[in-house]
């Protein structure tokens, strides 16, 4: 049994097809789960809708339906009149409200691609007449890269090209009316300990460089131990705003950090960064911060003279098992010699191209590859890879413009019924309770009167909702997707915990939860064999709890197995419903699965035949001898 604690090549490679497999299952049924994700008729099945949803997208930006618009948008761009600048207007606002209030005009290319041939002159009309159209959906223009218009925005490859038209991108992007509408992109930041995460988001949101000791972390930290051994271990917050014009919100003074109203308030679209721990001592709090902040990307972060090491590895299998997109920031490049940093990348690549990850790296090198792969990354088959330095400020614009052009992604539903997952609980002075979490699905309002639940016994209990703060701005009302904290009125802190849900008041019924579900999971390591009565920690979005087996639908399951499988939570009841995903793990990470139903029928077992076996007597003949012999052992 020499291979016990190593695995083999050819079990290894079995482990990372079926995560990719996997992967893809996890995809289709997160359908069932937000429903409003599969835009398609009803009528095509939706496994066939599913595989193609990326092909679709790519098909809807060429614009080839039948039912297209047939006036041109050269015609659009340089006709001077009012019912075109109307048309241009309509188009401007429907395409806004599809990229969530900001969207990348191409300037040069009609929507299926082909060539405007646009003269300088012309140029420069579309343009004066773009930003006409955007002012009445109160919205500014910024030009991201130009081809043949000469100028600062100008992109290296035009210069070798052959035909001379003009053409540009254009990101347009519309001014929030009310705080409510900022647009909200939520990114996770892993990567090993001292990959640079904390100091990285330091000069990212501040503004200044490092000093390569430690300088531009200190502020993102949260308690004193921190600040002294410069490990993170909480789950640390960070916000970056940018305004329409694309620039980031930053204090005049240098080294200032504003804070988060005033962010919230000169910003049209922030991006939350969730720094978390790198180390190995609290993997149960970053898997926790990333499956409870639901975040839209994955920034992981590599330090060039470390590679991928230790819990990168980890995090990576996490942010690909969540199916979220992943870029990658390959950090301290300033101090690594040059055939390190080559290796590093060479790993990277391997890493991202196995079968497990099947990504595409693209390396970003200049501005130009930065824009076309920002506006692509709705394909989750690219993984755009960043080389910084923070002491030296090396590409660091980069991964700024690349932030400010990122196309918000995530499937939210407002019109379903109200829903969200606690994350955090405070206690604030004159105030009361106060929970911070994600809205699921659905609206609410400040006055609303909710339940908030489960507790030890699974009841819930009613609760108005004081008021409402998101990014620490007092709001309205809270709608899916965002996140934001709620003052609770008569409840006490003691009474609330990470992983409870809010639900909207029903009059007939209490909501359901459920002690024992069924899941679909998959194995990634284990050393023996994994049979009923095995407990792990089992993470479900903030739910985190010890969970027993208690079935399963074959003998055994060993690594590499995807199976069927009954869970039972051994403290309390939770909220769950079919379609969450889970991880659980003993230390490591040990599998990853998702819900298929709720509660568990023991008249119905999962495998019959060892039922049988197990009346017949045999089963508890073969237990003892199987106890026997591992005494033995």
């Amino acid at each position: 049994m020499a291979t016990k604690g190593k695995q083999l090549p050819h079990e290894r490679r079995k482990g990372e097809s079926a995560l990719s497999e996997f992967a893809d299952y996890v995809e289709k049924q997160q359908a069932l789960r937000y429903p409003s994700t599969a835009k398609a008729s009803t009528s095509t099945p939706t496994s066939a809708l599913e595989e193609h949803a990326e092909l679709d997208d790519i098909l809807n930006g060429l614009d080839l339906s039948e039912n297209s618009p047939t006036v041109r948008l050269k015609e659009l761009l340089l006709t001077h009149n009012e019912d075109t600048l109307a048309k241009l207007v309509n188009l401007l606002e429907t395409r806004i409200e599809e990229g969530h209030g900001e969207t990348v005009f191409e300037i040069g290319f009609e929507n299926n691609g082909d060539s405007m041939g646009l003269s300088k002159d012309e140029w420069d009309v579309s343009l004066k007449r773009l930003k006409e159209a955007a002012g009445k959906v109160r919205a500014d223009c910024q030009v991201l890269l130009t081809k043949h218009v000469g100028g600062e925005e100008e992109a290296e490859s035009a210069a070798s090209e052959k035909e001379k038209d003009c053409s540009g991108k254009v990101l347009v992007r519309q001014h929030p009316a009310t705080v409510e509408e900022v647009i909200e992109t939520r990114i996770a930041v892993v990567g090993n300990v001292d990959a640079g995460k904390s100091t990285m988001l330091g000069v990212l949101v501040k503004g200044g460089l490092d000093d390569g000791r430690g300088k531009a972390r200190v502020n993102l930290f949260r308690h004193k131990h921190e600040i002294e051994s410069g490990r993170t271990s909480s789950v640390g917050m960070e916000i970056l705003g940018y305004d329409t014009m694309g620039k980031i919100v930053a204090a005049e003074v240098p080294g200032r950090k504003l804070s988060w109203e005033e962010i919230g308030k000169r910003s049209a679209k922030v991006i939350t960064f969730t720094d978390l721990a790198g180390h190995e001592r609290y993997l149960r709090t970053t898997v926790f911060g990333l499956l409870s902040s639901s975040p839209n990307y994955c920034l992981l972060m590599v330090a060039a003279n470390n590679g991928l090491i230790g819990m990168s590895k980890e995090h990576l299998g996490i942010a690909l098992a969540l199916n979220v997109p992943v870029m990658v920031v390959i950090t301290k490049i300033d101090i690594c010699p040059p055939q390190i940093l080559e290796q590093t990348i060479q790993q990277i690549t391997r890493i991202l191209k196995s079968p497990g990850a099947r990504k595409i790296p693209i390396f970003i090198k200049n501005k130009e590859e930065c824009i076309n792969t920002a506006t692509q990354f709705v394909s989750q088959r690219i993984c755009p890879i960043f080389q910084v330095s923070n002491v030296t400020g090396e590409s660091l614009d980069l991964v700024r413009s690349f932030l400010n052009i990122l196309p918000h992604h995530g499937h939210y539903d407002a019109e379903a019924p109200f829903e969200f997952h606690i994350n955090d609980t405070f206690s604030v002075p004159f105030v009361g309770t106060v929970v911070s979490g994600i809205v699921k699905s659905g609206v609410i309002h400040a006055g609303d009167t909710v339940l908030i639940g489960p507790d030890s016994l699974g009841q819930f209990t009613t609760t108005t909702i004081r008021s409402i703060e998101r990014k620490r701005i007092p709001v309205p009302a809270a709608s899916a997707g965002q996140s934001a904290s709620f003052a609770l009125k008569r409840v006490r802190r003691k009474d609330v915990r990470k992983g409870m849900v809010v639900l909207p008041k029903q009059e007939q019924n209490a909501p359901k939860v459920y002690r024992e579900f069924v899941a679909e999971v998959l194995i990634l390591s284990h050393a023996t064999t994994i049979k009923t009565k095995y407990q792990a920690m089992l993470h479900v979005g903030p739910v985190s709890q010890t969970c027993a087996i208690i079935d399963i639908d074959r003998s055994f399951i060993r690594t590499g197995d995807r199976a069927t499988v009954a869970f039972r939570f051994v403290q309390r009841p939770e909220y769950l419903a079919p379609g969450d995903r889970l991880l659980f793990r003993e230390g490591r990470t040990k599998g990853l699965g998702i819900v298929k139903s709720v509660g568990y029928d023991p008249s119905k077992p999962l495998n019959p035949e060892n039922r049988a076996k197990e009346e017949n007597g045999e089963g508890k003949g073969k237990g003892v001898e199987g106890n026997g012999e591992a005494k033995k052992g």
